[in-house]
């Protein structure tokens, strides 16, 4: 047996899973959705996009609609590729005649962009930190703490980075105003490690500089570290935290490197709060965190890493480029192994604090709760263990966390439809994926069968 074949078959955190059961199910009965004809709306779109015939369609829209000059030209858009899929179910057939009927061209394209903008409202909570500051609040008066992120992935030039840092630097500085009005949450401002930020903001390196490339990652690393280390004076300056997102695998270890680097010099050892990402879907993810793990045991900061643990959201991406040139995909190729990754990923995180604070990301009521259960184990207090979810995909959840004296944090994107377009279709793709825990609740899988041991 390979060793990756080893590592995958190995279980979970042994003896959890009757707990983990008995918290899932409360999870479970706090997080029923509240029925509003919106809700409900949002709720028929997104089965929509699970329609197999209807997928690729839809996203293929999503794409395209901030590009499209008027409706009708949306609604050929929307023809055109309906027209292209084989064998149509009747929900397909009725949109691809809308879709080509000129008198119903304009209408068509109409309704197509106002649920695309419907859909992007539930994903991205505004366009500006101004405008958006209000909206996390309330998030805050209801018992959830944020972290924002500034949509834009990648950028073309280095006034495209430099104009991406600035807008960080104003986020940092409107949010960290508005946040003094909040009341006080201890439950949200403060571990066994110290003090927690009220502000948290969600950076991109590849938005940072244009120069991210595989073959040569010091020239993009040395063009983004002005840029962050800025950001990190900034939030040190403010009291606030500064969290390093992770991306597509060739970007990978240019980021983590950047971020570790930056980290270890004198000037940021008691400050600011910071954090990198690890993503479970990686095949060396396990090896991964023993490298930060040892990072953060040679660099003592006044404030420990937080480590934000996520399944990963390229998957399609990272599978389709390996095939493409022949390589051996750098992700699981089944979900039962990146869900075993992370359970035991997310047991070590939580048996390294205070080395490390751990923020488990994940809509997975079995993997929210195997968590808590962990947590519980190893002794620390509900404060000490962040549950992490996306605004859009788990506010009944976070309402859920809030209501059992756990703390939870909410992934708040912000910026325009055209800068969020890559990131809602990522969201989609995740929503609609068969196989994802959230497809399955809203099929109306039992719930038993979904909390089953990976």
């Amino acid at each position: 047996m390979t060793t990756d074949a080893i590592v995958a078959s190995r279980p979970a955190t042994p003896g959890v899973d009757s707990e983990l059961r008995d918290v899932a199910q409360r999870l479970a009965r706090r997080s029923s959705p509240r029925s509003t004809p919106l809700r409900a709306l949002e709720e028929h779109a997104m089965a929509r996009a699970r329609d197999t015939h209807l997928h690729l369609p839809l996203f293929r829209v999503v794409d395209v609609a901030p590009a499209c000059a008027t409706p009708a030209e949306l609604a050929g858009y929307l023809g055109a590729l309906l027209d292209d899929v084989d064998a149509r179910s009747v929900p397909a057939r009725l949109a691809l005649r809308a879709a080509t009927t000129p008198v119903l061209r304009h209408v068509t394209g109409r309704i197509a962009l106002s649920v695309v903008r419907r859909m992007a409202r539930r994903f991205i909570v505004g366009e500006t930190a101004a405008e958006t500051a209000p909206r996390l609040s309330r998030l805050w008066h209801r018992g959830a703490a944020v972290s924002v992120d500034l949509l834009g992935e990648m950028t073309a030039t280095r006034a495209e980075g430099r104009a991406y840092a600035d807008r960080c630097d104003e986020t940092l500085v409107t949010l960290a105003d508005a946040a003094r009005g909040w009341p006080e949450r201890p439950l949200l401002e403060r571990d066994a490690a110290g003090v927690i930020p009220r502000v948290n903001l969600s950076v991109k390196v590849t938005a940072l500089t244009p120069l991210v490339r595989p073959e040569a990652p010091e020239r993009g690393r040395a063009d983004a570290a002005g840029h962050l280390r800025r950001l990190l004076r900034r939030a040190r300056d403010l009291d606030a935290h500064l969290h390093v997102d992770m991306e597509w695998f060739d970007a990978h270890e240019m980021v983590l490197g950047l971020a570790l680097e930056l980290l270890a010099e004198p000037e940021f050892a008691a400050g600011p709060s910071a954090g990198i990402v690890l993503q479970a879907y990686l095949r060396d993810s396990e090896e991964e965190l023993d490298r930060v793990l040892e990072w953060a045991r040679s660099n003592p900061r006044a404030t420990p890493l937080t480590i934000r643990l996520v399944k990963g959201a390229y998957w399609d991406h990272e599978t389709i480029e390996a095939a493409q040139h022949g390589w051996r995909p750098p992700v699981w190729t089944e979900k039962r192994e990146s869900d075993r990754c992370f359970e035991r990923l997310t047991g070590r995180l939580i048996d390294a604090f205070p080395l490390v604070r751990p923020a488990i990301a994940s809509h997975n009521l079995r993997s929210v709760a195997h968590a808590v259960v962990c947590a519980r184990r190893a002794g620390l207090a509900p404060e000490d263990l962040e549950v992490q979810v996306l605004r859009g995909l788990g506010d009944d959840l976070q309402h859920a966390l809030a209501a059992e004296g756990l703390r939870g944090r909410t992934y708040c994107p912000v910026g325009d439809l055209v800068a969020g377009m890559a990131y809602l279709v990522r969201r989609l793709l995740e929503n609609s994926s068969n196989d994802s825990f959230l497809a399955g609740r809203a099929a109306g899988t039992d719930l038993d069968e979904l909390l089953a041991c990976p």
